[in-house]
């Protein structure tokens, strides 16, 4: 007989490894009660077995057992599943326990003896639903005749898969079916032999799955397992009356903790598998060994590490070691950067134990040396506060620690950790008075204490963080305790990918010297200054600002983008570009009639052009009210110098611009405040337009956080001509067709109007032609590439070439119709997916950059330790006109025109500006900086118009792309303003 290859071998699978390994019981469908969802046999068995004086009670009540379950079913309602397992059930006079809970060691053998009453029960094709008496879930888990999850099996070898099932639940299972009410069952699963994934809440089609995998290669799935099935880790490990009942008692939680809110509008959480994972992991560790070790925790931006370290937090303080009755740890202190997790401890630990008062906060040594003394065991503190805190500890080394650090970097690693590691040591000695001696003491404070055990959470490991809290293996390499990548958490759709759409913006310049000699300069530094002056200056902002305004309102707002509530943040190189953004910002809005208007964000005080602002003068508001204010409609900009690059979790942000060099951790941190997904707002993308940085910079950036980046070869748009002329040869359809259809699209004309020209084309293509099928799928490819590239290009700048735009239009409906019959298409379609254009130039070059994730496992090198000095023959001096010109060379190369000719040209529509009658009373005595400028970019365009003939080249260019206008008038205004009238009327001479 063959191997049984379908859904119920998947059954038989999990009940018996269930029933033989785990201790469940088998269930009964038949003593399934629909109304209340229990297996009513092991309810009044467990009952009736282990508390029958207070089931004694109640049994002189009539029909006392439907008391029992209208009550049962009163309090899931109201509170949920979690709080009737953890608190049981309170009725009259009686108190009946659902659940017996897991014991923290073996001190006592009542508890042990009480949980191993339990019963653990698993029941195949349960008919849940009172409407549809044929309709059934595959298998149903019960603690004591309480229904806890459901699970819908597939079998990839039988054509379906962990997908179909997920759609089963979205489409065949009805959320006001008891057994499938919200927070009635912990969790559901939908499984198959190669993944596993889960929800705590059924709502039809808005379902939202999250995966429970372990990973492979760093990215999304299971690896092969030697043993079984790929998921057998479900039903062996996590599924076992320890591990289930662990999780319902110290991971799963039902938030907000308190009693005002519907049950309805609260959120389950349950543990992803990689969650799960290093809590255990970190839990099994430190009981095995004891204190005094350091775990780095490398999890993705994103992934859930809040509520890890909650989770880690809460055990930590309950851990005991092997044959102790006493914790561990004496205390836990969380040092962190966000004062959101301090209420979400507050509220998980609510929710997981009835002792009161074990948590604090801690803002100064004072403060953290009360609450040791008296038994607090959770003590939250700032890195703000942290060297504070510090200092004033005193005599700890009888006492042990857990010390959590939240997005540990080399802060963490430095001065104010060497103070807490000396704080902590039990082998801390008075001072010597030997200096050398106090040197050593000092370096051996940096040693971690053995009385206190390190817990560094990141998602950007640097190299100093790997060195002081990762763990050493046998090549020398030091790595981290656990590993849940950025590659897995892109791939299994928990975060997005901030790199998907990344563009750039080439800026282009030209300076000219003031002065008639020729001084000396270093090079670099030269070059780097006139950089910084150039993109600092007011009218190269403003350029700059109105690119972003008019992406945000044409590409983001006005789609409606996360329902229209997108945000946006615009990354500043400090204060003053900062403060510089925000009025250049705001008067564009301004000009726009935007409905809305920008938040500016900065630490401290900064004086401009003489007058010193402050976030709570600009803003009109004070500043910790910056992340609320933006999460209302009058707020869609958030401009930052420094501030909201790191921690700021607002999963309304959309997109990012970009005017800040970005490197290697602030280049991650910074634009993973994008990658938060938003379900319920529609959030399926991102973009970052950058300024600054080339998509090279981003790679090298990344490359240390990812398992590992490619790049793929840069792409000219003008592979748009070709591919235009391409499509064009094979003849699928007639330029007269795309005119017709695109007059009677943009016209709103009915849908049935539109099929006929589609149609015509799709019959050529599919029939009478004749076409090869491999002719067929390379049309296809070429089709579906135009469309892609040119809306991406379409997004970023504005083209005047209406051909393409008809194209594109065009195409978009016809290619759904198109017909070949190469299976191999669909994986070209995946590569196609997985390029981008993401980088082009203002001017002329637009690049396409598709950044992919690799598999290889990424090694970053230590610290530099060689001697380092000043090295005075290593910098290179060049006169003043060479340092410009190369500027030049490198900042001017869109505009085909030398140098000389570039000046010719600018003074010549100079000129032209200042001659006109206009000038003098528009410009030069207008006191109003909006008007003025206005009348300026007039004047210049009239200029621009009187030379056409003889700067033909300059006029088409200047109509017809309008970020070359901008730059232009933005010279020739730089050129006028800043210009005395003297140094004018000697250089138009």
């Amino acid at each position: 007989m063959v191997s049984q290859t379908n859904e119920r071998a998947l059954e038989n699978c999990i009940e018996t490894s269930l029933i033989d390994h785990s201790r469940y019981e088998k269930g009964n469908p038949a003593d399934f009660e629909r109304e209340f969802a229990i297996d009513s046999e092991k309810l009044w068995r467990f009952l009736e077995t282990t508390q029958p004086q207070e089931l004694e009670k109640l049994k002189d009540r009539p029909n006392w057992q439907r008391l029992i379950l209208e009550r049962l079913d009163r309090k899931i309602k109201t509170g949920g599943i979690l709080s009737v397992l953890k608190k049981g059930l309170a009725i009259d006079d009686a108190h009946l326990t659902l659940l017996y809970s897991l014991p923290y060691n073996d001190a006592n053998p009542k508890v042990i003896e009480n949980f191993e009453r339990n019963i653990f029960s698993v029941t195949r094709q349960v008919h849940y639903s009172k409407s549809d008496p044929l309709l059934s879930i595959d298998m149903v888990l019960f603690i004591n005749g309480i229904a806890i999850a459901t699970i819908e099996l597939k079998n990839a070898w039988s054509g379906q898969t962990v997908y179909h099932a997920k759609e089963q639940y979205k489409s065949s299972r009805d959320p006001a079916e008891t057994l499938l009410q919200f927070a009635r069952c912990v969790v559901h699963f939908a499984v198959d032999t190669d993944e596993v994934w889960m929800t705590t809440k059924l709502d039809k089609n808005n379902t939202y799955f999250l995966p429970f995998n372990k990973g492979f290669n760093f990215g999304k799935g299971n690896p092969p397992n030697p043993k079984g099935h790929k998921t057998a880790y479900f039903w062996s490990d996590t599924l076992t009356r320890r591990s289930f009942t662990n999780i319902i008692e110290h991971l799963a939680i039902l938030a907000p903790g308190d009693n005002k809110t519907p049950l309805q509008q609260k959120s389950l959480y349950f543990p992803r598998y990689h969650q799960l994972d290093i809590v255990r992991q970190l839990l099994t560790h430190a009981r095995k060994n004891g204190v005094g070790h350091t775990y780095l925790i490398q999890h993705s931006a994103g992934s859930g590490k809040s509520n890890s370290i909650t989770w880690t937090a809460y055990q930590l303080i309950e851990l005991y070691a092997p044959g102790s009755d006493y914790p561990l740890f004496d205390s836990v202190v969380v040092v962190t950067d966000r004062t959101n997790l301090d209420k979400q401890i507050r509220d998980n630990i609510k929710g997981f134990s009835e002792i009161k008062n074990i948590i604090t906060h801690a803002d100064n040594a004072q403060e953290l040396k009360t609450a040791l003394e008296t038994g607090k065991r959770i003590i939250i503190t700032t890195i703000q506060k942290f060297p504070f805190i510090v200092n004033g500890v005193e005599d700890l080394r009888d006492r042990n620690f857990a010390i959590i650090i939240d997005e540990a970097h080399s802060s963490q690693s430095g001065q104010a950790a060497d103070k807490m590691n000396a704080a902590l040591s039990s082998d801390e000695e008075e001072p010597e008075d030997d200096i050398q001696d106090k040197i050593l003491k000092a370096m051996e404070g940096r040693k971690l204490g053995k009385n206190a055990s390190y817990f560094a959470f990141t998602a950007t490991p640097k190299n100093a963080t790997l060195e002081k809290f990762g763990q050493q293996n046998d090549d020398g390499k030091f790595v981290p305790f656990h590993l849940y990548s950025m590659k897995q958490a892109i791939e299994e759709g928990f975060i997005l990918d901030v790199l998907a759409n990344y563009t750039t913006y080439h800026s282009y310049y030209e300076i000219q010297k003031s002065v008639q000699d020729n001084p000396l300069f270093d090079t670099a530094k030269a070059q780097k200054k006139l950089r910084s002056y150039v993109e600092g200056h007011k009218e190269t902002i403003a350029i700059k600002a109105d690119i972003m305004v008019n992406h945000f309102l044409e590409q983001v707002w006005k789609p409606k983008k996360l329902k229209g509530q997108a945000k946006v943040m615009v990354v500043t190189r400090n204060i003053e570009a900062a403060i510089g953004y925000y009025f250049a910002i705001r008067k564009t809005l301004k000009r726009e009639n935007a409905p809305f208007n920008a938040i500016v964000a900065f630490s401290g005080k900064k004086t401009v052009d003489g007058i010193e602002y402050t976030e709570d003068i600009l803003n009109g508001f004070p500043s910790k009210d910056i992340p609320e204010k933006l999460r209302e409609d009058d707020y869609k900009i958030l401009i930052v110098a420094n501030k909201f690059l790191t921690g700021f979790d607002e999963p309304l942000l959309h997109t990012m611009y970009v005017d800040k060099k970005l490197q290697s951790v602030l280049a991650v941190q910074c634009l993973s405040r994008l990658n938060r997904c938003n379900n319920k707002m529609g959030k399926v993308d991102t973009f970052v337009l950058d300024f600054f940085n080339t998509v090279n910079d981003i790679k090298h950036a990344f490359d240390d956080f990812y398992t590992s980046t490619s790049l793929s070869e840069p792409t000219d748009v003008n592979v748009l001509h070709d591919l235009q002329e391409a499509l064009e040869n094979v003849g699928v359809y007639e330029g007269q067709e795309i005119e017709q259809f695109n007059e009677l699209f943009f016209s709103k004309a009915p849908a049935d109007t539109l099929s006929p020209l589609i149609d015509v084309a799709a019959a050529r293509f599919n029939q009478e032609l004749e076409l090869e099928n491999e002719d067929k799928i390379d049309f296809k490819i070429k089709a579906k590439q135009f469309v892609k590239i040119y809306g991406q290009v379409a997004c970023i700048i504005a083209y005047n070439n209406v051909r393409w735009e008809k194209l594109y239009w065009f195409l978009k409906f016809l290619i759904p119709k198109l017909i070949v019959r190469d299976s191999a298409l669909d994986q070209i379609d995946e590569l196609l997916e997985s390029i981008d254009l993401s980088t082009y130039g203002l001017e002329r070059v637009y690049l396409n950059y598709a950044i992919a994730l690799e598999s290889t496992e990424s090694q970053i090198a230590p610290q530099n330790s060689n001697l380092r000095g000043y090295r005075g023959d290593a910098s290179q001096s060049d006169p003043l006109s060479e340092i410009i010109a190369a500027f030049n060379d490198r900042f001017f190369s869109g505009w085909d025109a030398t140098p000389q000719e570039q000046r010719v040209k600018f003074i010549n529509i100079a000129q032209h500006v200042v001659n006109n009658p206009n000038y003098q009373t528009q410009v030069v005595d207008n006191q109003d900086e909006q008007n003025r400028r206005i009348a300026l970019e007039k004047l210049i365009q009239q200029a621009v118009s009187q030379e056409r003939k003889r700067e033909l080249d300059l006029y088409k260019r200047y109509a017809s792309d309008p970020d070359f206008k901008r730059t232009f008038d933005a010279g020739i205004m730089q050129l006028l303003i800043r210009s005395s009238p003297e140094q004018l009327n000697q250089l138009l001479a």
